[in-house]
């Protein structure tokens, strides 16, 4: 019984604490988007946001093009020291 225990901890500090701790931060990061964040998509999309909104956010491929993207399909954030 004892080496169950011992493998179901080992199995919880390696995998499941950090998925969870990564899909926090994930979250976090969609909530704190404001106009004027670039981001990227999970289909490699660069947009820069100009309206979150709480299913969706109106983003800008370029100056002609805004399109509506499902916060799901954020993959991150573009940090200024990025680009």
């Amino acid at each position: 019984m004892l080496p169950l225990v011992v493998l179901f901890g080992i199995f919880y500090f390696l995998i499941i604490r950090p998925q969870q701790k990564q899909a926090k931060q994930h979250k976090e990061m969609l909530e704190a988007l404001k106009k004027g964040d670039k981001i990227i998509t999970s289909g490699g999309l660069i947009c820069e946001v100009l309206k979150p909104e709480e299913d969706f956010i109106k983003a800008k491929l370029n100056e002609d093009t805004i399109v509506k993207i499902s916060r799901e399909f954020i993959a991150r954030k573009i940090e200024k020291t990025e680009a």
